[in-house]
């Protein structure tokens, strides 16, 4: 079983935030972004290396990759998975990735998103996202920073 210690969904994906708040308090040595996108985009992954604490390995992997290799980690290996959005997290909860919780932590806002907390923002298709993981057994939090209270998760299904 991989030792995941922590999922977040944050639409910048490795940054400030992610780099020295988090990766520090959850003692993460590998971080993993999750994501089609950037799992082919080189200059993306170069400046989020630039973020990346020194004391973490980064990963950029596709989401299948993700959910094929997941399960060969080291139980030495701190993974924290970093994803773009909660359509990501769920292909991963159904493709086997046993993830229990998740930190939704930045959603920015776009055309046909609604503010559901401070830093997310959602639409229709993500709050069904949500909905499932919830029904998946995958306990959901709206957390900025570690130092910050949790908001109250049911802002995403007003």
């Amino acid at each position: 079983m991989p030792n995941i210690v922590l999922t977040r969904i944050d639409n910048r994906l490795i940054h400030g935030q992610v780099a020295t708040q988090w990766t520090n308090v959850i003692g993460a040595n590998l971080l993993l972004v999750a994501n089609d996108e950037v799992s082919t985009n080189k200059a993306r992954q170069g400046l989020m290396d630039m973020s990346a604490p020194q004391s973490a390995q980064t990963r950029y992997f596709s989401i299948q990759k993700t959910i094929d290799v997941i399960h060969k980690a080291a139980d030495r290996q701190k993974i924290f998975i970093i994803c773009e959005n909660p359509q990501d997290v769920l292909k991963l909860v159904e493709g086997g990735v046993p993830i229990k919780k998740v930190n939704i932590g930045n959603m920015h806002h776009a055309e046909g998103k609604r503010p559901a907390g401070r830093s997310v923002s959602v639409d229709d298709d993500d709050v069904a996202t949500f909905r499932r993981l919830q029904e998946l057994g995958v306990e959901l939090e709206i957390k900025r920073v570690p130092t910050e209270s949790a908001e109250d998760v049911n802002k995403l299904f007003k």
